[in-house]
């Protein structure tokens, strides 16, 4: 875009800026917007693009970040009241190497609050509505980085996931979600949820900008399929309860990669109880966060909502030997899930059992079923588009041992990325 010189960086930052004034104050993805430091970025970027010397492909691509993510001069508070004056005075590293490739930081996206859950009804910053529907959730916790970057009000977006916080919120809102293999990309400077657990990933409208946002970001080395290895895909019959529609899109993709000619087998896994798995994972944030915020809960108690400080609050109470079970019991889930698809190029699946839903239905318990499988195992994974019903985007995930594994047959298999009715334009 900009090497063909149809457009600047700085009119690029411009359009981003336009969009945000006019649609964010109904979808309230973006919380803090930078835009004399967004166009300082884009004059710069555009100098370099303009002398044949840009830092990378993403030089002067407009990106959003999570509030739980550093930025110098930026809120960081993870959408936590008692942080919410607290202002970064120096970058995370992910952010760090997204400067350095020239990106330009537009600001601070919503999210839900400490990254505990799925639905980003925050009750300090407001709720983040899904650009498909209004008052239906955007997902989480990464909400308002799948909103924003689904509605167009930036390039791409920074998101982190714990249990499934980049791809749930992508899959509702019918875009591109990468969660890395573990430790593929920097967690310092992160306001962690789980240690453990937490990545940092990207958000975009198509698996070519999520490859570029990663790689400028990506350190280590990336895992290797066997060669020639067969896809698995999953038959979770049974043992997860999955809406129809979603039933539905992921067979039509699943067909799709068999008439590509794709070796595809499909597979259970009746060792793996599911909606243990995901209490597990559980478990170890409230433990993990509850290190993150003990202060502040003694300092600060009434910046936190009475959720949240209860979940922190029980995960303070677990026992020495209950952790060690918990610790344990997770490293010995990861062996038997990397052992059971060592013979495979990687796993498709649902992404979510369900699509979004409106904020004031029950939250299902099982929308991090699937997607914490990649977590556990530490190994990379996409949510795609997978079509649309009743107006809500439908997801697919595929799992596998490298990023560009993944995100290559996530961009074979996706439906056309829709965009949303009320920001079309």
């Amino acid at each position: 875009m900009f090497r063909e010189r149809a457009v600047t960086p700085s009119e690029a930052v411009e359009v981003y800026l336009s969009r945000i004034e006019r649609l964010n104050p109904r979808l309230n993805a973006f919380l803090a917007v930078d835009e004399a430091g967004a166009r300082a970025a884009a004059l710069a970027s555009g100098k370099r693009w303009a002398a044949g010397r840009p830092l990378s492909p993403i030089d002067g691509v407009p990106i959003g970040i999570k509030a739980n993510i550093a930025a110098v001069g930026l809120p960081l508070h993870a959408g936590v009241e008692a942080y919410r004056d607290q202002v970064s005075e120096r970058d995370a590293v992910c952010v760090s190497r997204l400067k350095a490739a020239g990106a330009v930081i537009l600001g601070v996206l919503n999210m839900h609050e400490g990254a505990l859950g799925a639905t980003t009804d925050n009750p300090a910053f407001g709720r983040c509505h899904n650009p498909h529907r209004f008052d239906f959730t955007p997902g989480g916790s990464s909400g308002g980085s799948g909103a924003a970057a689904a509605a167009g009000l930036c390039a791409a977006a920074l998101g982190t996931d714990t249990m499934g916080s980049v791809r749930i919120p992508s899959g509702y809102c019918g875009i591109f979600g990468l969660k890395p293999g573990r430790g593929r990309v920097s967690t310092e400077g992160l306001m962690a949820l789980s240690w453990t657990l937490d990545n940092v990933g990207p958000h975009a409208r198509s698996a070519l900008d999520c490859r570029l946002v990663f790689e400028a970001m990506m350190q280590g080395q990336a895992g290797a399929a066997p060669s020639g290895a067969p896809w698995a895909v999953l038959d979770f019959a049974g043992q997860v309860e999955v809406e129809p529609q979603v039933i539905s899109a992921f067979a039509d993709r699943v067909q799709l990669a068999r008439d590509l000619g794709l070796a595809i087998e499909t597979i259970r896994l009746d060792d793996y109880d599911f909606g243990a798995v995901r209490r597990l994972g559980l478990l170890i944030s409230e433990v993990e966060g509850h290190v993150v915020h003990e202060q502040a809960l003694v300092e600060r108690p009434e910046g936190f909502s009475k959720e949240f400080a209860g979940g922190l609050a029980w995960g303070a109470r677990q026992s020495a030997p209950r952790l060690a079970k918990a610790y344990r019991e997770l490293e010995a889930t990861a062996h038997r899930l990397r052992g059971r698809l060592s013979d495979y190029a990687g796993l498709l699946s649902p992404t979510a059992p369900q699509p979004a839903f409106p904020f004031d239905a029950a939250v299902p318990v099982s929308q991090a079923d699937f997607t914490a499988l990649a977590n556990v195992a530490g190994l990379p994974a996409v949510a795609f588009p997978a079509g649309m019903a009743d107006g809500l985007p439908l997801s697919v995930q595929v799992m596998a041992w490298s990023e560009a594994d993944a995100l290559d047959l996530a961009d074979i298999l996706a439906a056309p990325v829709e965009t949303p009715p009320d920001f079309a334009g």
